[in-house]
């Protein structure tokens, strides 16, 4: 027995209506070339894996979860961090890869096969195996066992259980599977480590293998990790502690489609100032007599990542001559500012690109779609 599909109420189906209409307008916004869809596509997937992993306590800079993805060493993140960065990157991008393939088939296998992924780095968390001993999940404030979950004997039939039911609710809003997908990955938590990241990562592939277009947008992990205590309230009010799949599960689809909603906003308002920054930055690129390929490299320290050189020779193709005049060139005008020396040396946004940022104005503060889900959360 799993926990079961709920209801949903009018409100939640309204909600969904707006999700999926924010979704179709960001399709339509794609189909049009644009030069910032791949900086904006990839940082998606870097806020992603840094969301995703920060709830377990592994935080880097954005930069750095975005050098995962290229496989380039990190700035500042020590390397046991940057193991686990890493080993999530692989894991969501085989999600990615996964997303169209007509011959793969979700089943144990496949879910073992991502915590392999996901945990090959430490063999001593025993990746890719179920666990064979009792789990309880600790309140590190507190010490306190705040969950407990089935017999470690139930676990790989609770597993198939899981890959039928995503099958059995074929026909249901792919956001509602995907949220039910990671509330049973969860609370099976069938492996001695990794089983948060594991059920974020099947909620994206779910979401990705049902339709939803552009997964790299559409995933909620970037979003849980800014809001992770409201995310623990939402999964001890609907596990109560225990292996309880009778339990109502209404509450923590309401809070997944919450934030989807309220992610969905985020990447719309994302869209619409990276093409006034690009307008900008264009202005500035001819008003000072540099080359238009440097605006790539503008755009991302706007954003607030540092840039190195190897990686801007990467990027743009030049030699490490013409590379580095760029940089000093956009160091003398203002718009970069040098940070260390030699080999350590990286560039991060010039007193310019702070005016930049400025023109751009405040984010729109999100519209809450549940205004009383959090009050509840507190309760």
């Amino acid at each position: 027995m799993l926990y079961d599909h709920p209801d949903l109420d009018l409100q939640d189906l309204h909600v969904l209506d707006e999700i999926s209409a924010m979704r179709s307008e960001l399709a339509d916004f794609l189909r049009v070339p644009r030069r910032w869809t791949g900086r904006l596509r990839r940082t998606a997937l870097a806020r992603a894996i840094q969301g995703s992993n920060s709830i377990e306590g592994y935080r880097v800079e954005l930069d750095d979860a975005d050098a995962a993805l290229d496989d380039d060493e990190p700035l500042s993140a020590d390397r046991r961090t940057f193991a686990e960065i890493r080993g999530y990157r692989q894991a969501l991008g085989y999600v990615l890869a996964m997303a169209k393939d007509p011959h793969f088939r979700l089943d144990g296998s496949a879910i073992r096969g991502m915590h392999f992924m996901m945990l090959s780095h430490d063999l001593s968390k025993t990746p890719g195996q179920y666990r064979e001993r009792e789990i309880y999940v600790h309140d590190e404030r507190t010490e306190q066992v705040v969950y407990t979950g089935p017999a470690p004997d139930d676990v790989p039939a609770l597993v198939s259980e899981l890959v039928d039911d995503l099958a059995r609710h074929d026909g249901d809003d792919p956001v509602v599977r995907a949220a039910m997908a990671h509330l049973n990955l969860v609370m099976v938590h069938p492996f001695r480590d990794g089983n948060g990241r594991m059920a974020r990562a099947l909620q994206t592939l779910v979401l990705a293998r049902n339709g939803v277009a552009e997964p790299e947008f559409a995933s909620i992990e970037e979003w849980l990790g800014a809001n992770t205590e409201d995310y623990y309230r939402a999964l001890a009010a609907t596990g109560q502690g225990r292996w309880a799949p009778e339990s109502d599960a209404h509450l923590w689809v309401s809070f997944n489609l919450r934030a989807h909603h309220l992610q969905a906003q985020t990447v719309r308002s994302r869209w619409g100032r990276a093409q006034r920054t690009y307008e900008i930055l264009d202005d500035l690129v001819t008003t000072n007599g540099l080359p238009d390929r440097v605006t790539d490299a503008l755009y991302t320290a706007t954003l607030g990542f540092r840039l190195r050189r190897p990686v801007y020779v990467q990027q743009t193709g030049l030699d490490a001559r013409t590379a580095t005049r760029d940089l000093k060139a956009l160091s003398d005008h203002g718009l970069l500012r040098p940070v260390g020396e030699t080999k350590g040396r990286h560039y991060v946004a010039g007193p310019r690109l702070a005016e930049v940022r400025a023109a751009l104005g405040p984010t729109p503060a999100p519209v809450d779609p549940y205004p009383e889900l959090r009050s509840e959360l507190l309760r």
